[in-house]
């Protein structure tokens, strides 16, 4: 009878000992889950209230939870199987500075200079390389031995070592082929044997305002890579001036996040239409902004890294003017700016370069350009794509509406 007695009270302890536990753990998740959002603290310690009820009790709330059901269907989102076709060619880029460290040791007679020996002092120095930053980018082509990655220039500049982190994890060293500040573009190459996907790129020319877009790439760096944000088109051409020069780029209010640069992004089809390459956080005004995101068309990412595959660099021709597309333009700019014509296509001549190719051959400020060799030019894209076929020297004829009146100026191409 005694041992029964001591057999039950044992079980007791023992049940008091796991009830303990219990409580203790809830009690942290209630503290922790408090940190994160409000109401979530409260929840955890009604759950301590709950469970120092009854046995019976107990048994009440365990028999009436909620169950996951065997036959639940997978579900995905319209944009998955767009993220399957390029998450394993979207790779994590980081750009890695040497650092030196010196190390010495001295003997007690070095510290008062009473050393003849030299081998008694000894001091060495020993190079490293820590991360400068990172940033995102894309496997496009599998090629002789090798696999080619395009990112932004940004990413790499100043590089002395670049590696890739793979969507496998793995990390491997690249190569630089080519680099073009211009349009903030680059390539670099990898072993092909680590080439498990390569990406597609689809015609930029064919994105329309409020199609459903996603940026792919890694946000803050590897520790997030493979990131997906979903967005539309804002502005498929949209032409914006930064520090150095122009840039026709493709706006969007998918989330676009320092480590984002490089990356893809992509269309319902799993094609990308645009590299990732900077967003507008705020005005000069300091304004907030969100939502502002911008990438690098296509159709130009590739004409600029085919020339650095081939040539380790980019040559333009170049007019020689600052322009804008009139279809960007509503009638309030139009008024301001002083533009009275009205054709609704065409490139308006914001200044024309002193010396340049444009100048040269009679170009105004307030020409609108619509025509270069007998092609319309309805945007700045078109306008470059054009161009860029041609090589410094060559001439072209372009076409102007000067007051109402069609000009043809014959322009003799400059390198940029």
């Amino acid at each position: 009878m005694v041992e029964e007695n001591q057999t039950q009270q044992m079980k007791r302890q023992v049940e008091q000992k796991r009830q303990n536990k219990f409580l203790t753990k809830v009690a942290i998740v209630g503290v922790v889950a408090g940190l994160l959002g409000g109401g979530v603290s409260y929840y955890g310690l009604e759950q301590v209230a709950n469970y120092t009820g009854s046995a019976t009790n107990q048994a009440s709330i365990s028999s009436s939870s909620s169950k996951i059901s065997a036959t639940s269907a997978k579900n995905s989102g319209t944009m998955t199987a767009a993220y399957n076709k390029v998450k394993g060619a979207v790779v994590s880029v980081i750009n890695l500075k040497k650092t030196s460290s010196q190390k010495s040791s001295s003997s007690l007679f070095d510290l008062f200079g009473n050393s003849d020996d030299d081998s008694s002092s000894s001091s060495s120095s020993s190079s490293k390389y820590s991360v400068y930053s990172e940033g995102s980018g894309v496997v496009y082509l599998k090629s002789n031995g090798k696999g080619y990655i395009v990112t932004n220039n940004h990413v790499i500049k100043g590089a002395n070592k670049v590696q890739v982190v793979l969507s496998s994890g793995k990390t491997v060293d690249a190569k630089v082929v080519g680099t073009d500040s211009t349009s903030d573009l680059a390539v670099l190459s990898i072993d092909a044997r680590y080439v498990t996907q390569t990406a597609e790129f689809g015609n930029s020319k064919n994105l329309t305002t409020g199609q459903t877009v996603i940026a792919v790439g890694s946000p803050m760096g590897s520790e997030y890579a493979s990131s997906v944000t979903q967005g539309i088109i804002s502005a498929p051409s949209r032409t914006i001036t930064t520090s150095s020069n122009q840039q026709t780029v493709i706006q969007t209010d998918a989330a676009i996040n320092p480590g984002n640069s490089g990356g893809a992004l992509v269309n319902s089809a799993g094609q990308v239409i645009g590299i990732n390459s900077m967003k507008l956080s705020q005005t000069s005004d300091g304004t907030s902004v969100e939502g502002m995101g911008f990438a690098i068309p296509s159709n130009e990412v590739v004409t600029i890294i085919n020339q650095l595959v081939k040539s380790g660099k980019v040559t333009r021709p170049q007019l020689g003017v600052k322009v804008i597309a009139l279809n960007e333009l509503n009638s309030a700019y139009k008024e301001q700016l002083g533009i009275k014509t009205n054709l609704k296509n065409g490139i308006y001549v914001a200044s024309v370069t002193k010396n340049s190719a444009a100048s040269a051959a009679g170009m105004k400020s307030g020409d609108i350009i619509t025509k270069v060799n007998g092609k319309s030019v309805d945007d700045v894209v078109s306008l470059h794509q054009i161009l860029y076929a041609h090589k410094v020297g060559d001439k072209v004829t372009v076409t102007v509406n000067r007051n109402g009146k069609t000009i043809n100026l014959d322009v003799t191409l400059k390198a940029d």
